[in-house]
């Protein structure tokens, strides 16, 4: 333990006395002054700056979007070419044994008269052809050709020239039926039609109102040429009443026949009809 003489009256005092034991004087030892340690700042390293990697990424997508853009160029102008050359190159002129059937869109039917079915539907297959024959395409639009005559009471036959000749949806008798129509006695509702145009004075009654009951179910008409032909177009493929009706002095003849119209053109040759004589 170090020792210090009291400045006030010289008495030997311990440096870790408050006060001085002899006289009473108070020591003012002043504290040890801390030492201070200032830590020296970081030095920043020098590098690359945070912010430049922004237009750095903005340039990358750039440059992908450019690459793109002309690969996707390069394609399509390969593509171009090989089209250009494909189009370019002449055909094989080998052949093969097989060969495909060419559709016909020909179709002739024979309608008997007063009949209620289609006898026969003949489709022409050209010469030479495969056995085989190719699926049906999708329906499309059709065409009647109506070939019309009649026979007379000396058996011979003549065309049926500028008569109105109409598909209907539906038969001839069910339309006068449905009209409610009472025939002319002793005749069929499809005679008396007939009898009702030779006679108008005597049956004009019923013949307004049967021209008005058919009017709402048909859905094509022709009228035929000097020849006794009639040509329809356009019809929509399905199944339809061939009707007609005609008259000359030595009778009258009603056709009213089903009929199957396909997508193309068919050949309705009607079966020479017979005169229903008439006496007074």
């Amino acid at each position: 333990m170090s020792l210090i003489y009291c400045p006030e009256c010289g008495h030997d005092v311990s440096t870790n006395a408050i006060a001085c034991p002899n006289c009473g004087r108070p020591l003012a030892i002043e504290p040890p002054t801390p030492k201070v340690v200032v830590a020296n700042p970081p030095v920043r390293e020098r590098g690359f700056p945070t912010w430049a990697f922004i237009p750095l990424g903005i340039l990358g997508v750039l440059v992908l979007f450019i690459v793109f853009f002309a690969i996707s160029r390069n394609n399509d102008e390969a593509a171009d070419r090989v089209n250009v050359n494909v189009a370019g190159k002449r055909p094989s002129s080998s052949t093969t044994d097989s060969r495909e059937v060419p559709r016909t869109d020909t179709q002739t039917v024979n309608i008997p008269p007063s009949s209620t079915s289609v006898d026969s539907q003949t489709v022409t297959v050209p010469p030479g052809s495969q056995t085989s024959i190719p699926a049906p395409l999708p329906p499309t639009k059709g065409s009647a050709v109506i070939n019309a005559k009649i026979t007379t009471r000396s058996g011979s036959t003549q065309p049926v020239r500028s008569v109105k000749f109409y598909l209907l949806d539906d038969d001839l008798e069910s339309i006068l039926s449905d009209a409610r129509l009472d025939p002319v006695e002793g005749q069929t509702l499809s005679n008396s039609l007939g009898l009702s145009m030779m006679y108008p004075d005597r049956y004009g009654e019923f013949y307004r109102k049967a021209l008005g009951a058919i009017k709402n179910h048909i859905k094509y008409a022709t009228t035929t040429d000097a020849g006794g032909k009639g040509e329809i177009k356009n019809i929509e493929p399905d199944s339809y009443y061939l009707f007609g009706v005609t008259k000359t002095s030595e009778g009258f003849a009603v056709w009213s026949s089903p009929v199957s119209i396909t997508d193309g053109q068919n050949m309705l040759n009607l079966t020479p009809q017979a005169l229903t004589g008439v006496s007074d």
